[in-house]
């Protein structure tokens, strides 16, 4: 069956020979990894270092970077690698590598799941003077920024996944009627949860307000409101529409769609489905 992803940008699924199903709505990485070399290039740092996650997005994304960078006359001081799940002594492998070395530019090839790790190890070393490259993943994710307290990675660049505006996303996320209209217990927690709030009930809840039901969603701020993600939302919005725009032709949908065709998802062929957003 076809596959359509969002943010998988390892190269390795280019290979049709053995991902011949697998589609995806982001660059990859055989791009971004020679734009991060030529960006290296482009101010002059001839001298970094190199930190990459330890799995095929950051060693693959890593290994094309060192290739390109090598015939850009770009010189690799070190390059090591972890993992989020990797114990604290490997990790601290890591900072110890970056305090011993020269180079005062790091190209960071790493999800932003394990750059939450390694900030907060970053920061009980006071690691700061450095600039930092980053790949897509980390370096336009909100919640890396907030976390950075002690102000790491100050002044970082990278390469960011294109702008993009969904019309009518944030309004239909911001609007839970249809949450509400359950009256279950997923919309009780949710709307506990962002308001830091109780709902009346037998029990007493101490420390917490009384939830109206009536607050205002569209002035929080957290993760749940927050837009700056909508680059992301963008591709999801356009992977979907890809399989509605291919299942539309192969069902001859006009004003009412063939039912008695019998699906293969090999025969579905979203390859050059053409559509506008």
């Amino acid at each position: 069956f076809f596959q359509i992803s969002h943010f998988a940008t390892c190269a390795c699924l280019s290979d049709k020979t053995k991902y011949p199903s697998f589609l995806r709505t982001i660059p990859s990485d055989y791009y971004q990894s020679r734009a991060l070399a030529q960006l290296v290039k482009h101010f002059g740092w001839t001298w970094v270092g190199a930190v990459r996650t330890n799995d095929d997005y950051g060693n693959n994304g890593m290994a094309t970077f060192t290739e390109i960078a090598e015939q850009l006359g770009i010189c690799l001081e070190y390059s090591v690698s972890f993992f989020r799940t990797d114990s604290t002594e490997k990790i601290r492998k890591v900072i110890e590598t970056i305090q011993a070395s020269t180079s005062k530019v790091i190209v960071a090839f790493v999800s932003h799941l394990d750059m939450d790790v390694l900030i907060h190890e970053l920061s009980n070393y006071n690691l700061t003077g450095y600039q930092w490259v980053g790949s897509e993943s980390w370096i336009f994710d909100s919640q890396i920024a907030a976390v950075d307290k002690n102000h790491i990675l100050d002044g970082a660049i990278g390469v960011s996944i294109p702008n993009a505006y969904v019309s009518g996303l944030r309004e239909f996320i911001l609007d839970v009627r249809p949450l509400k209209s359950l009256n279950n217990d997923l919309y009780t927690e949710f709307w506990e949860t962002l308001f830091s709030c109780k709902f009346k009930t037998g029990t007493s809840a101490e420390n917490y307000r009384q939830c109206t039901g009536h607050e205002d969603l569209t002035g929080v701020e957290n993760s749940f409101t927050d837009m700056s993600l909508m680059p992301i939302f963008n591709n999801v919005y356009k992977g979907v529409y890809a399989v509605a725009h291919a299942l539309h032709n192969i069902l001859g949908c006009d004003k009412s769609c063939n039912r008695n065709v019998q699906l293969d998802p090999f025969t579905v062929s979203m390859k050059t489905t053409l559509f506008i957003t």
